[in-house]
């Protein structure tokens, strides 16, 4: 569906008919109609102040296996129901080609590399917080940007990633 001009159809730019989704205020409507965060700061104040857990999604815009996940097991109705009202998704594209401010290029401490764009920024991000450099990765995390389980890769399995899912959600309601 992300790739297609028409996604919704010919005609019908808001999907199914149906209302858009109300959107937090920084997020934007993402795969299946989650609101979704692509500013890590703004996505955990929003979680932080609202008590929800946050769904920490490293993808990229070129990601095969991310489509997949997004498209067969996020759309599952079980699955999709927790996305889009347990959790606080945050997408965070490593291959995001926009350059950073002057300013805010560096070089990574992790890997010695120069860090010039947001993908740079948000895959040095991973690398450090979690030791790993696949996508689609995945982590469920508190407003304080506590794990609440081990974070997982590509699993698309529905039942799978729903038991993850909810064994993350479940360890942040307690």
């Amino acid at each position: 569906l992300t790739y297609a001009e028409s996604p919704y159809g010919v005609g019908n730019s808001s999907g199914s008919g149906s209302a858009a989704v109300a959107l937090p205020e920084g997020a934007k409507e993402g795969p299946n109609r989650i609101p979704t965060f692509v500013d890590y700061e703004k996505g955990m104040k929003y979680a932080k102040d609202n008590n929800k857990a946050v769904l920490l999604d490293f993808t990229g815009h070129a990601c095969v296996n991310c489509r997949k996940m997004e498209e067969n097991v996020w759309s599952e109705p079980d699955v999709l129901s927790k996305l889009q009202n347990d959790v606080v998704l945050i997408s965070l594209y490593v291959d995001d080609k926009e350059a950073l401010p002057e300013a805010e290029q560096y070089i990574s401490e992790t890997t010695g590399k120069s860090i010039k764009t947001v993908g740079n920024k948000w895959s040095d991000f991973q690398i450090k917080n979690y030791q790993a450099n696949a996508q689609p990765y995945y982590v469920v995390l508190d407003g304080d940007g506590n794990r609440m389980n081990e974070p997982i890769g590509y699993t698309p399995d529905k039942e799978e990633y729903l038991n993850w899912l909810t064994e993350g959600i479940n360890k942040f309601n307690k």
